[in-house]
């Protein structure tokens, strides 16, 4: 049997398990909707807004955004649709989870990851998603920004007051996702948690070793692809946790669907080629040497997962950079 294979089956093992344990949850301890998409306003897909029941009483609140991380590649938009509500409402997940903990409501879309474009790995805004130009894909990052826009509107009528900025979570693709996107919007992000990322994160410049860093490596071709200058300072000093199982084996590096050839060399070439612990390593020293203003963590006896003490760690990142 192939290694692709076995990490395919092994990933679809443990997410279908874990759907399974968290559909015995029934009480989602607060109102969910699921906002249909809406061209006119920007966006052309649905997102939940998930709103707990204990809201926090503190005047300043925060929206929290998890992009929505299906774990599979389908052309029934239903089955996205669910997985996006399990991400949305049930507190295994990083985004659910913190805002429970932090009384704050919560965004996640509902982006498609299609069979039939299985290449474009949309939930972790890779470089292909990024490239899509004249269809509904186009600048699914501006889309999410504008779901936030939507969602707070709607909160405002419900009488909930959110700041300007969000709080970004995500893991895995998702994880990838958040990362990039605190990259590109990095004036939108109040702080932003990701884990399970491969041992990669998008570095803040365009070269290293004399190697071209393209996106979603780093910002070569940032103009090019997003109109607009790299907010350095604007990201360096945005409050930011990521995190890695010692023992996490999940490495989407040598797949086609996460990176393309020149993706894959340009990061063998900088950060190198086995995940743990070297690249994650590199990745980590980088950030403290460009003045990134991050927490890089490693959690020994742990895989690709997050479980409750990580979670309330977390909590706690986001509860200190609310007051920073």
């Amino acid at each position: 049997m192939s290694s692709f294979l076995i990490f395919r089956l092994r990933f679809l093992f443990l997410f279908f398990l874990t759907a399974l344990l968290l559909s015995c949850k029934k009480d989602i301890e607060g109102e969910v909707t699921l906002i249909e998409k809406n061209t006119s306003k920007g966006f052309n897909y649905p997102y939940y807004l998930f709103i707990p029941d204990d809201l926090s009483e503190n005047p300043e609140k925060y929206l929290v955004v998890e992009p929505n991380n299906s774990g599979m590649v389908t052309d029934d938009f239903q089955e996205h649709i669910d997985r996006a509500k399990s991400n949305a409402t049930n507190e295994y997940y990083l985004g659910n989870y913190t805002a429970r903990q932090l009384g704050f409501p919560l965004l996640v879309p509902v982006f498609p990851r299609e069979k039939s474009t299985s290449q474009m790995y949309t939930h972790s805004l890779d470089r292909d998603v990024m490239l899509q130009k004249g269809n509904e894909l186009e600048r699914v990052d501006m889309q999410l920004l504008a779901m936030v826009e939507d969602a707070k509107e709607r909160l405002q009528q419900k009488g909930i007051s959110v700041a300007p900025q969000f709080l970004m979570t995500g893991f895995s693709a998702s994880g990838s996702f958040a990362n990039r996107f605190t990259l590109i919007h990095p004036e939108k992000v109040k702080a932003v948690v990701a884990g399970g990322v491969n041992g990669i994160l998008m570095l803040p410049f365009s070269e290293e070793n004399e190697v071209e860093l393209n996106y979603p490596v780093g910002t070569a071709d940032f103009v090019k692809f997003f109109g607009k200058a790299f907010e350095s300072e604007a990201f360096m000093n945005t409050p930011q946790f990521y995190f890695m199982g010692a023992l996490d084996d999940n490495d989407a590096l040598p797949y086609s669907d996460a990176y393309d050839e020149p993706e894959r060399a340009a990061i063998e070439n900088v950060l190198g080629k086995e995940m743990l612990p070297a690249r994650w390593q590199k990745t980590k020293a980088i950030y403290k040497r460009e003045g990134v203003n991050a927490e890089i963590r490693t959690y020994e006896q742990l895989g690709h997962e997050h479980p409750e003490e990580v979670k309330q760690e977390i909590a706690a990142f986001f509860e200190k950079a609310l007051h920073e």
